[in-house]
């Protein structure tokens, strides 16, 4: 799927982005934790290029960007894009759709039962935005060492923590890490910590403009409740 994965950058005109993305990145000189990477796919292009590969990110999309990651370290080691960079986990990539099938499983209703939404996939949600937060920040990855001085991972970039979707901050920053090799705590290099924008909306699904409007129902009964969406 890797091969797969670069046939279709390449195809697409990704792979031309990425690079410029990452002359940016060679160009600042700055170290950074984790470099951040963007990547639009159209999984009709790909189910069409390789069936396997486009079902994977639909269904499995957080696994299927692990692919894309070493494709990307892979091609910046190769061809010497960011001189910065030391190992595969400091490349995040985000995938992002330009549209998911067609079909009533790949849309998220809070309005219908059974919800059953337990797989991490993508899916589609329309709704009413009722309220919105500020604009704050959160960390997108972070660099930790070990504070054994004598240890191997007390420099370089072996611990490094990247938020996940659907994870909380607690998961990506926190003080209670410890080393896998000598067992000694993790202390976050704080110079290396790399930030986000987070805003939190408040939304309700489009079917409370009926009740609104006073249109009768044919339940006897019905309950209309918001739930919140992080925009990250």
């Amino acid at each position: 799927m890797r091969e797969i994965s670069l046939v279709y950058l390449d195809r697409s005109g990704g792979l031309q982005k990425f690079v410029q993305d990452c002359k940016k990145y060679n160009d600042s000189k700055q170290s950074y934790a984790v470099y951040r990477f963007i990547i639009s796919i159209n999984p009709s292009d790909i189910a069409e290029l390789d069936a396997t590969l486009g079902n994977y990110i639909l269904h499995n999309p957080i696994q299927a960007a692990q692919i894309f990651q070493s494709v990307c370290f892979i091609a910046i080691k190769t061809l010497s894009l960011i001189e910065q960079l030391q190992t595969e986990a400091q490349v995040s990539i985000l995938l992002k759709p330009t549209h998911l099938p067609p079909l009533p499983s790949y849309v998220l209703s809070l309005s219908a039962f059974p919800f059953n939404y337990t797989s991490q996939r993508f899916y589609i949600s329309e709704g009413i935005a009722i309220a919105m937060g500020t604009v704050t920040k959160y960390t997108q990855g972070a660099r930790f060492l070990c504070t054994e001085e004598t240890c191997p991972f007390s420099e370089g970039f072996r611990y490094i923590r990247v938020h996940m979707p659907g994870a909380t901050e607690s998961a990506t920053v926190r003080n209670d890490f410890v080393c896998s090799l000598c067992s000694s705590p993790l202390q976050e290099d704080m110079k290396f910590r790399v930030l986000g924008d987070k805003q939190i909306v408040e939304m309700i699904d489009a079917k409370v403009l009926n009740a609104l409007k006073g249109y009768s129902s044919d339940k006897s009964h019905f309950r209309i409740q918001t739930f919140t969406v992080f925009l990250r």
